[in-house]
């Protein structure tokens, strides 16, 4: 369920200074924002509300964060979960921004060398096969952020769906990522630090197991090839070559 927009929203974003408007105009210059850019650059793609974002960039002063949502509103939510978590002190380790993962690539680049990526508790898209190439962690997804991430970078990804997990392992397999680690119940493991979101909460509070896996990334399969929306892909930036093709198919029709 889509969260309501609140009048107070805009004026508290519009106020953020941490608020980074204009993604896309960023891209490459994400470590600029910081005080310290050759800290560790650690992005979380869809943040939501912030919980467990705020906690973790508090108590990780050594690492840089960028945390992403595609619903700009939302990071309103955000921005008084920090508030909280900081209380008082300055936020100089953390930026937010509204991007629309589906084309990540149009706001990051190699130069922003992100070293982890965190993906908890995604939509699992399993209503249909069609809608499975929408999952963030398909490899029309993992093929953009093996253009951004380091080498050895890790994708950590939380999710209580089963199918999605089964899927998301083959996928980073796929995709020339090793899982290092993985649970069936993070909260049984023993494994810490766990930052808890509010879906982790609502979930763990049913009895639903969270199933967790660190990813790193390794080479590419030389013999690497995947087929999305009819289009064979066999390079990195896939949302591009995505948009260009449709683009292409579009002038095509104009011109008939």
């Amino acid at each position: 369920m889509r969260m309501r927009r609140k009048p107070w929203t805009e004026p508290l974003l519009d106020s953020c200074p941490y608020l980074i408007d204009s993604p896309r105009d960023r891209r490459g210059q994400w470590r600029s924002f910081f005080a310290d850019p050759e800290k560790p650059l650690h992005l979380e793609i869809g943040c939501g509300k912030g919980v467990s974002t705020a906690k973790m960039a508090r108590e990780n002063p050594d690492v840089n964060y960028v945390a992403i949502d595609e619903v700009r509103h939302v990071l309103a939510v955000t921005i008084k979960n920090v508030a909280e978590a900081y209380d008082g002190d300055t936020v100089g380790n953390l930026v937010l921004s509204a991007v629309d993962a589906m084309f990540i690539t149009d706001s990051f680049a190699p130069e922003d060398s992100i070293s982890r990526i965190y993906i908890n508790f995604p939509n699992p898209w399993n209503e249909k096969a069609k809608q499975h190439k929408r999952r963030l962690t398909h490899p029309r997804q993992l093929m953009q952020y093996r253009s951004f991430l380091t080498p050895g970078g890790e994708i950590h990804f939380k999710t209580d769906d089963v199918p999605l997990f089964t899927a998301t392992k083959r996928y980073l397999e796929m995709c020339g990522f090793e899982i290092l680690y993985q649970t069936d119940d993070l909260h049984a493991s023993g494994y810490a630090p766990n930052y808890v979101s509010e879906h982790e909460q609502l979930y763990a509070g049913q009895g639903i197991p969270i199933h967790f896996l660190i990813a790193r990334m390794g080479p590419l399969p030389e013999s690497f090839s995947y087929e999305v929306d009819g289009h064979r892909i066999n390079q990195v930036d896939v949302g591009a070559q995505i948009r260009r093709a449709k683009a292409e198919a579009r002038a095509e029709e104009a011109d008939a």
